[in-house]
């Protein structure tokens, strides 16, 4: 089984098909949030903290981290999100831009090994995100397109997904560290979308031999209550071989769903987690109550 370890300064997390789901929480990202791209623009954290904290009580085992703001020094905002966030909690962390000077910068300040999101199949981008992941001893998210765009066939997003893995290994750069995301299309454009994806998640599973990643959400777009689409989008795709996501931990819907899918594929031994995380805590408490009771009442007796 492929194993990819991603850690921060004192914690490991480890992505495998045989293991418990990798949540990324998606949070620390202004993409589509301006008053959070307004206020990291202006050098105010405090939401980005807040979010940080949220997603870690609400189990992520890693944190992506975006600083993608137009008209704004990315690098030195990236830079110092990074650091902020490490100094909150000790999740390993994806650090996510597309902008080479940003990826740079949050590397040069990471403590741990970073998963790097992304690189694509485009040869100018092979060329200068690849280098910079080996030098920093990083792992890497490979993402199924390239110079031609986003290809509508399972097939050519398989090919450009199999290439990058063959040329990440031209730099170094082992299978285990290149986790391929196959793209999600919003089902509402493409009603295949999801077979495609499901279809892919096994061939890259089976025959590449990677572990694997995407933003959960991106099936949904455009559609009503989304956040039922993606619970059942996650747990079909866990079934194929999905072995982590960006998405939002905050979401019961989406908690649950992962929850679950750790039980019903084995990767949850004796559902401990399951059981754990749904233990009614005052039945818990009469149990123990009771049993006290009974200990004494045999003590007695005796």
């Amino acid at each position: 089984m492929t194993r990819t370890v991603i850690s921060s300064a004192t914690r490991e997390v480890v992505i495998g098909d045989d293991l418990p789901f990798v949540v990324i929480g998606e949070r620390i990202n202004p993409t589509g949030r301006k008053l959070l791209a307004e206020e990291m623009r202006n050098g105010d954290f405090s939401r980005v903290e807040r979010d940080v904290l949220a997603q870690v009580e609400a189990g992520a085992h890693m944190l992506d981290v975006n600083a993608g703001i137009p008209l704004a020094d990315e690098p030195a905002i990236l830079a110092h999100t990074v650091r902020l966030v490490q100094s909150l909690t000790d999740l390993p962390l994806s650090i996510d831009s597309s902008v080479m000077d940003a990826l740079e910068a949050g590397l040069s300040v990471y403590r741990g090994k970073a998963l790097v999101n992304s690189v694509t199949g485009e040869e100018e981008r092979l060329e200068r995100v690849l280098p910079l992941v080996k030098k920093y001893g990083a792992a890497v998210v490979a993402i199924s397109n390239d110079d031609t765009g986003i290809s509508t066939d399972p097939d050519v997003r398989f090919a450009v997904a199999r290439r990058i893995v063959e040329r990440a290994a031209d730099h170094g750069i082992p299978r285990e560290d290149v986790v391929v995301d196959p793209l999600v299309m919003p089902v509402g454009a493409m009603r295949t979308a999801g077979r495609q994806v499901f279809a892919l998640l096994n061939r890259l599973r089976d025959e590449l031999k990677v572990n694997t990643t995407c933003g959960a959400s991106n099936v949904s777009f455009g559609l009503p209550a989304r956040e039922g689409i993606n619970a059942a989008f996650l747990a079909m795709a866990i079934s194929n071989g999905l072995t982590s996501a960006i998405t939002n931990p905050l979401l019961p819907e989406v908690r649950q769903t992962i929850m679950a899918a750790d039980v019903l594929t084995g990767n949850d031994a004796d559902a401990a987690a399951w059981i754990a995380a749904h233990r009614d805590p005052a039945a818990e408490a009469a149990q123990g109550r009771e049993r006290r009771v009974n200990r004494r009442r045999a003590g007695a007796a005796g």
